[in-house]
């Protein structure tokens, strides 16, 4: 069977799967739709805010992030999972006791405003619109190499098959179908890894393996790491980051905007009380840490086997030639995603740092410039064909792919339909909506918002590459700093929380669209997006801590200012904190 036949029979059976359960869980009600009838296990929802948490970016852009850079991308790791905890902890349990269907009703309740649930709705599509285009396009990466089409051909299939699972179940549908994405792609991301440890350093257990002996140098496998990309002019692997501050920065930015994100929110409202949130929470833990702590190992071997693929007789021989080059590059190179121009023409693939550090060293080598461009995106995808793996392990790591993409646009589209069918048409437009026509507005909402993310996700903005970190950016200083002045505030009034996410998501994007060069400046050169450029060397991409404390400072000063709330949303408050809120008995 060939390996074209081995991918279309995993994905097509992972697609099969799916559709079945959405028929088989189809929503016939807005609570099935909006929170699958709130009758969700604790296990079951844990693995579903898996697959919703475990996006695209997780699956397929993570590791590649941490083998380009090393440790100083390790914060990609602990502002995610951070994020996590700091939403099981602080806001899950108090959001689920509060008993609504969608974050915009809980702002909108406890500041007693449409406006503030106006504006909620708004930091919501907008950071949600944002984020799904990094997973349609992830989608499309997968489907473009494996499926031999086309990634906008690719991108329409991901719709056709998200159309028909998340418009026909709800969040009931989504639910069963997240439980089985979360399946296909821990499968998929651990086999190989498991592989590849074993061929390196004989350990089975890859996150072991990251701190054993390379089998065939008997170095550890990280000083054999920065051996080798340090004699090709990289930075060590291993070495620290100069930008403490924006290293902390960062890595908080992506944990509140990570916690203020909504289609992960919304997970929690689907069990039964209180305690389910908080068991989904440790469930949800147990079943990240399975891709978090493995992570780091199929970066950091996944580098190693790229750099001795293209030098295996070592960095200081020569580079294999082109027209021997193994067979998955190939295959990559066909997608755009490898590309190869041979500066010096010798035959040879240089592949180095080409940096004016390194200039003097490669031009004593011949070399007149890197000639090998490999995207990112592609090390965990291509990790099974680069070990030499079966051919059933790549169409495992290609539904697993898909899974991650998929299972993540899923909730941010129910998240973005929620919004406008319950908040902004139920709760401004026609407070009279019978449930059938809420139901089908909410179908409706979800068929455009799948149109719009295809059509971003083809032809993405100029800025696709950090759209991700404008998403959120975006939740970490509009929606967190509200849903936590919301419930540990009893004076934190609408006029506050207004004008909090108002400064704060104005403060932010503000900064990103200058510091990233998309917002031009009379006067000025354009400020390009460099490190000397920032202010007090603070990326655009940790900003959003920043705008989050400016929230917080400008909702607290402005409600001091003004009027306290009144006495029955203080006992709302207060209701919502209640420490036996736990118990089945204070649930709504």
């Amino acid at each position: 069977m060939s390996q074209f036949a081995i991918n279309l029979l995993f994905v097509g059976g992972s697609f099969a799967l799916y559709i079945g359960i959405a028929i088989w869980a189809k929503a016939g009600s807005t609570s099935d739709f909006y929170v699958a009838g709130g009758g969700v296990h604790p296990i079951t929802n844990g693995a579903a805010i898996g697959a919703d948490w475990m996006s695209a970016a997780s699956f397929i852009s993570m590791a590649g992030l941490i083998a380009a850079g090393g440790y100083a991308n390790s914060t990609f790791l602990m502002g995610w999972t951070g994020g996590y905890v700091l939403l099981a902890m602080l806001l899950a349990p108090y959001l689920r006791k509060f008993g609504k269907f969608t974050v915009p009703e809980f702002i909108g309740d406890r500041f007693y405003s449409k406006n503030a649930r106006l504006v909620a709705v708004i930091c919501l599509i907008v950071a949600s619109v944002t984020y799904v285009i990094g997973q349609m396009a992830g989608a499309g990466v997968a489907f473009s190499r494996f499926l031999e089409v086309d990634a906008t051909m690719g991108l329409i299939i991901a719709a056709i098959v998200v159309f028909v699972y998340a418009v026909l179940g709800g969040m009931k549908g989504i639910t069963y179908t997240q439980v089985a994405q979360y399946c296909v792609l821990i499968t998929a991301y651990t086999i190989p890894a498991v592989f590849i440890s074993l061929q390196l350093t004989g350990n089975a257990l890859p996150p072991l393996g990251l701190f054993s002996t390379h089998v065939d140098s008997g170095m550890p496998i990280l000083d054999k790491l920065n051996q080798v990309i340090t004699d090709l002019g990289f930075n060590e692997y291993t070495a620290d980051v100069d930008n403490k501050l924006n290293m902390v920065l960062f890595t908080l930015t992506l944990m509140i905007g990570t916690a203020g994100l909504p289609h992960v929110i919304i997970r929690f409202f689907t069990v039964p009380k209180v305690a389910d949130a908080r068991w989904s929470a440790g469930w949800a833990l147990v079943f990240i840490a399975l891709l978090y702590l493995t992570a780091p190992a199929v970066a950091s071997m996944a580098r190693l086997n790229l750099m001795t693929t293209i030098y295996p007789e070592g960095t200081q021989a020569e580079p294999i030639q082109y027209d021997e080059r193994p067979n998955w590059i190939r295959e990559w190179e066909v997608t755009g995603l490898i590309q190869f121009t041979d500066k010096n023409e010798d035959g040879r693939i240089q592949l180095y740092n080409d940096s004016p550090e390194f200039e003097s060293t490669a031009q004593s080598r011949g070399w007149e410039g890197n000639e090998l461009v490999v995207n990112r995106d592609i090390l965990v995808l291509a990790n099974p064909e680069i070990a030499n793996l079966p051919g059933w392990v790549i169409g495992l790591i290609a539904a697993g792919g898909l899974a991650a993409a998929l299972s993540t646009a899923a909730g941010l589209l129910l998240a973005i339909s929620s919004a406008v069918s319950h908040d902004l048409i139920k709760g401004s437009i026609n407070p009279n909506i019978t449930e059938k026509g809420e139901l089908m507005a909410a179908r409706i909402s979800m068929a455009v918002a799948i149109v719009v993310a295809t059509y971003l996700g083809a032809n993405p903005p100029g800025f696709a590459a950090q759209v991700v970190a404008l998403a959120f950016g975006i939740a970490a200083a509009s929606l967190f700093p509200a849903l936590m002045m919301g419930i540990f505030s009893k004076r934190v009034n609408n006029v506050g929380a207004i004008a909090g996410m108002l400064t704060g998501l104005a403060f932010t994007l503000s900064y990103i669209f200058v510091y990233k060069g998309w917002l031009f400046i009379p006067g000025t050169n354009n400020l390009a997006d460099t490190p000397e450029n920032w202010v007090l060397g603070i990326s655009p991409l940790s900003i959003g801590a920043i705008g989050a404390i400016v929230n917080f400072a400008v909702a607290f000063i402005v409600s001091n200012a003004t009027e306290e709330p009144p006495v029955e949303i203080q006992e709302l408050v207060e209701s919502v904190r209640y420490p036996r809120g736990a118990s089945q008995a204070h649930d709504h």
